[in-house]
């Protein structure tokens, strides 16, 4: 892995292939591992970008009061000093919130934008009430000793995890940090982005799994509505983290998408 400093923090990131470049937002409770089916199968067209946000992976902890305006900073950021001008991002869940955040605050950055199974904010997608749902529930998980604590989310996918990319799962789960857990997940729930929706000026590729339980198809008919020109594309027989159940129509559709906006 590379890194690079913005904003005092070192942050960790995979590159890897040759051609325009695209730069990849994990969801929560992950890091750049999570998207090694789009950097082994992209590479071959474009220079493939994984950061690792702050507090994730190889990357440094996140400070105290840290906030979704602090994850959209350091992405663009990032962005300006490793690609130097306007590029293209793709988000899964929680990435396609700091993405609109990270586009609100910094559009010169962004050139297109492909947004899977996410949210604008859990407040903003699911309402006030299901948020705080979810955020207890996360902090009941963060109270469990080492030897009970599980930080995988409830309803990932369709059916079981992925054989081939259990270990990578297991891999991610077992190097999550509590604190940085607390901080982009309280994050998420407290953010509300609807207002971003219709501002938003660059082609966008919806990507949804059909049978996404954690931000249903109900989210992503209202992104579709709400983002001029945004086009919707659901994987059958998939849940919210398409790109690891179905890497292979995950993979084409982002690739169709960036040989057009890329």
């Amino acid at each position: 892995m590379e890194t690079v400093e913005v904003h005092g923090l070192r942050l960790a990131y995979h590159r890897t292939g040759h051609g325009p470049p695209v730069v990849f937002v994990h969801g929560g409770v992950e890091d750049s591992r999570g998207w090694t089916p789009q950097l082994d199968a992209l590479s071959d067209e474009f220079t493939v970008i994984a950061w690792d946000e702050p507090g994730a992976g190889g990357s440094q902890d996140v400070p105290d009061e840290f906030g979704l305006a602090d994850y959209a900073d350091c992405l663009a950021a990032m962005v300006r000093a490793l690609v130097g001008s306007p590029t293209s991002v793709v988000g899964l869940s929680w990435g396609t919130t700091v993405i609109l955040e990270a586009y609100r605050r910094h559009p010169a950055v962004v050139r297109s934008m492909v947004l899977a199974d996410g949210y604008a904010g859990w407040r903003g997608s699911l309402g006030a009430k299901e948020a705080d749902a979810r955020l207890a529930a996360v902090r009941a998980a963060l109270a469990e000793p080492d030897d009970a604590f599980d930080p995988t989310l409830p309803g990932l996918f369709a059916g079981e995890p992925p054989a081939l990319f259990a270990p990578l799962l297991e891999a991610m789960a077992a190097d999550v940090r509590r604190h940085s857990m607390l901080t982009a997940l309280t994050a998420m729930a407290q953010a509300d982005l609807t207002e971003v929706l219709p501002t938003v000026q660059v082609p966008t590729q919806l990507i949804w799994g059909a049978l996404d339980a954690r931000s249903p198809l109900s989210v992503a008919r209202e992104f579709e509505r709400q983002i001029p020109g945004a086009t919707l594309a659901v994987i059958p027989n998939c849940g919210h983290v398409s790109n690891l159940e179905a890497p292979g129509p995950f993979n084409e559709l982002v690739r169709g998408f960036l040989h057009h906006h890329g």
